[in-house]
């Protein structure tokens, strides 16, 4: 019986993990993940952020607590809260790092070992949810992550990407690998679909239009909705500020609401 106590671990009190993924880089994972969560908060839900971005940990800053240190605790690493209220914890390298401008230059093994280390020690308590920010690629740290979160509650996977083909194609390769791995897709999210102006409010199509939904479509995934370019997303995320709640009005608020929405009443579903 003892060998099974620390499979239990801190992972027993989370009910579901979402993982967030592309094969791109520079899409909005992070910017995503964060939304995400800031949504589910304001729909009364505790939240963790995991950060298995290593080479670039950006949630840290997106929340205005890159300063924060880690600490212990008998269970192991206590998370970082991002309010007062404890209802966003957030766990990132970015913490662990003595300077902000230090690179991770690590092989896999290393880079594995961390990640086995985040989901076995991180001391999460009660959550709700638990989002997963993942590195662009199909790689080692994506297979150490969806290995050592196969044991718990692992929902499944939202893919994001931006319109335009290049981006769309790499996505797809996403979609290989979470059949590959078993990993069930929750959705395709199009980030950066559009730019809506702040005088006239027409809407242009900087990268195209639409091949997030058309891939999802092809796929035979849902489709999660489009998040427009917005100057106010942009200034809350470099500023560390809450902008759902700040910023109801912008062009991006509701198509962010609505995708943390379907992912509440997909949950509710699944329990039901």
């Amino acid at each position: 019986l003892l060998l099974f106590l620390p499979e239990r671990s801190n992972l027993a009190g989370v009910r579901h993990i979402l993982l967030v993924l592309s094969g791109k880089g520079g899409v909005g994972k992070s910017t995503i993940s964060t939304e995400l969560a800031l949504s589910l908060r304001h729909s009364g839900k505790k939240v963790g952020i995991l950060d298995v971005d290593l080479c670039g940990p950006s949630i840290p800053r997106m929340f205005r607590v890159q300063d924060n240190d880690v600490h212990q605790c008998d269970s192991g690493w206590v998370p970082v809260f991002a309010d007062q209220d404890k209802s966003i914890s957030l766990m990132s390298i970015g913490f662990l790092l003595e300077k902000p401008d230090d690179a991770v230059v690590w092989r896999g093994p290393k880079k594995n070992a961390l990640i086995k280390q985040f989901v076995a020690d991180v001391a999460w308590g009660d959550l709700d949810f638990l989002i997963v920010d993942t590195p662009p690629g199909t790689s080692d740290e994506h297979i150490s992550t969806v290995e050592a979160l196969r044991p718990y509650k692992l929902l499944g996977a939202i893919l994001v990407t931006t319109p335009q083909a290049v981006s769309v194609g790499d996505v797809r390769r996403e979609l290989t690998f979470c059949k590959k791995t078993g990993l069930r897709v929750l959705g395709i999210v199009e980030n950066m679909s559009g730019f809506v102006c702040p005088h006239c409010s027409e809407c242009t199509n900087i990268f195209s239009k639409g091949g997030g939904e058309e891939l999802a479509k092809h796929a035979g995934v849902p489709f999660l909705g489009s998040v427009p370019l917005d100057p106010q997303l942009s200034q809350s995320l470099e500023e560390g500020r809450d902008f759902i709640r700040e910023f109801p009005k912008s062009s991006a608020f509701p198509a962010l609401t609505h995708i943390a929405q379907q992912i509440l009443d997909g949950t509710l579903q699944q329990s039901s």
